[in-house]
């Protein structure tokens, strides 16, 4: 289970939720497509005890990426590959060249597939859509594309949100890493 400590790095906007139901709740049309969503918007506070049904796995819950003012906090790489020791190993090495010194992989509910976080602080919406799109070529310079990048323009604003981590993969925090360089 992960620990409240953890998922402070991530910096999840918790005044409203998400939550995964049996059904199709909306339907939405975005850019000549049509989207169905399973999961239903809870104007409530995410509480550390609907985390706990989380990660016991009772419910699922997905937390928004893009805040009620336009401002995202995080750049999210959902990789969905067969190597995520490979995957992580290299966008270490591409997010350190670039500058980045925090960033956190999460496990997911599928064995194998991560959730990287990189975390960028308070960002115009529409620099964190070109700074996304912008470290995914950069990443498929180096490795194949078994990934997807959030947030997206190319997905309807309800569609930008993540299912909660349930564990830490790895992380990176700050330049102790740089002293080797």
């Amino acid at each position: 289970m992960i620990s409240m400590m953890d998922l402070s790095l991530i910096k999840i906007i918790s005044s409203h939720y998400y939550i995964k139901r049996d059904k199709i709740v909306n339907k939405y049309e975005h850019r000549g497509r049509y989207f169905f969503d399973k999961f239903e918007k809870v104007n409530a506070p995410l509480t550390s005890n609907l985390i706990r049904e989380h990660c016991e796995k009772k419910i699922t819950i997905a937390h928004d990426l893009i805040s009620k003012t336009n401002k995202v906090e995080n750049i999210v790489f959902d990789y969905n590959g067969f190597n995520a020791e490979r995957f992580w190993h290299r966008a270490q090495l591409i997010l350190r060249e670039q500058g980045f010194i925090n960033f956190t992989a999460y496990k997911t509910k599928t064995p194998g597939h991560l959730h990287l976080y990189i975390h960028k602080g308070h960002t115009d919406l529409i620099e964190g859509y070109s700074l996304a799109s912008r470290l995914s070529a950069l990443f498929a310079t180096k490795m194949p594309i078994e990934w997807r990048v959030f947030p997206t323009i190319d997905l309807p604003r309800d569609f930008n949100i993540l299912i909660m981590p349930y564990e830490v993969y790895k992380k990176e925090r700050g330049t102790s890493w740089s002293k080797h360089m």
